[in-house]
């Protein structure tokens, strides 16, 4: 087996939700090493943070960790960036000018301006930039995203998906909430930004086809919310036509996601709720359902068939898919890259603009 990957991390200190997630990942293959960090730009909770871990180099500024790990023989090779989002841009660009390779949480940016500079310098970079989709990892996504190109559905006609949830609504209290619903953190979208982000980028992913144009409702359900809380967004994707609803405020969904897509020939279905089938329709036949490790199946397992793998397995294939990056220099075509981040900023800026002008159609 090759050596493992060193990795650093930055964001992610104690109290932080998606850093944990994101070690979790990256060990879960024995791809990644973490080695070092900038968990906190407050110097004793990095400090406190990284000893936590068992991390012998800690620092408390991510430019001063960029210019030191690039300068060392055993430096990190990439880094982790789960910050919030106004805290992407600035290292992003750090560890790429230091020729690291940047692994990012979603949404890329706060905004659709720091998108478009992170992207041409991404793509000027020698450096790779992935953006962690996590539902891209599903190995049933993946089934549905090859079943879809594979022709079996005939002309896509419809798409719909849906990310809802309950956690913000009352009024947000507490490290995970404050920021979300911050526009200097969050950017200016709130719910679309945050999981409208996952929705867009599924509806995409699968479908095959690019967002075109939106007409979107955004509202702000909270009193004295900021951002918004709820999207009912319609889409057009070419000659297809979508219906997209991201909602941090609907009693009795705690992170329910959905997929639904209708071609002439077939329809498909897939559900977070389920995420080891899929549902699939022909026309005028019984529905199957398809299954991970079953007849048919032709993605990635790591364990058999009625073995579930869920969240933490689907974060940790986009790492596995990093280090395939990583090692051979090639992006493989499932991995959700800086053109990914960038249509998503895309879609949130063009739903923002929709909304301001009462639902018009606005290109992205």
């Amino acid at each position: 087996m090759s050596a493992r990957i060193r990795l650093g991390m930055v964001g992610g200190g104690q109290g932080a939700f998606i850093g944990a997630v994101h070690r979790m990942a990256a060990r879960l293959d024995d791809r990644f090493e973490l080695v070092a960090g900038a968990l906190s730009s407050d110097p004793e909770r990095a400090e406190t943070s990284a000893r936590a871990l068992g991390l012998a180099r800690s620092y408390s500024d991510f430019n001063d960790m960029a210019l030191a790990e690039a300068a060392r023989e055993d430096g990190i090779q990439a880094v982790a960036i789960v910050t919030p989002n106004h805290m992407h841009l600035a290292p992003a660009k750090a560890f790429l000018a230091a020729g690291i390779h940047v692994i990012c949480d979603k949404p890329m940016t706060a905004t659709l301006a720091q998108a478009e500079e992170l992207t041409a310098i991404a793509q000027a970079s020698d450096a790779k930039f992935i953006l962690t989709h996590t539902y891209a990892g599903y190995p049933m996504v993946r089934e549905a995203r090859r079943i879809v190109a594979s022709g079996a559905l005939g002309k896509i006609r419809v798409v719909n998906v849906n990310y809802v949830q309950d956690w913000l609504a009352t009024p947000a209290a507490g490290k995970q909430a404050d920021w979300r619903v911050d526009p200097a953190k969050s950017g200016e979208g709130g719910a679309i930004a945050d999981i409208g982000t996952h929705a867009a980028h599924l509806a995409r992913y699968v479908s095959g086809l690019p967002i075109d144009t939106v007409a979107a409702d955004l509202q702000s359900f909270v009193d004295g919310r900021a951002v918004d809380d709820n999207a009912h967004v319609m889409l057009r994707m070419g000659d297809a036509r979508g219906m997209l609803w991201a909602s941090q405020v609907t009693p009795g969904f705690v992170n329910e996601v959905s997929l639904r897509i209708g071609g002439e020939d077939a329809g498909l279905e897939w559900s977070h709720l389920r995420p080891e089938e899929l549902r699939f329709t022909r026309l005028g036949e019984p529905s199957q359902i398809l299954t991970r490790g079953g007849p048919f199946f032709e993605g990635n397992a790591r364990v058999p068939g009625g073995h579930p793998e869920g969240y933490i397995e689907a974060f940790a294939q986009l790492y596995s898919d990093a280090a395939d990056a990583i090692t051979s220099g090639d992006m493989p075509a499932d991995l959700p890259d800086v053109q990914d981040g960038l249509d998503g900023m895309r879609f949130v800026a063009a739903c923002i603009a929709s909304s301001r002008a009462d639902g018009a159609w606005t290109a992205l």
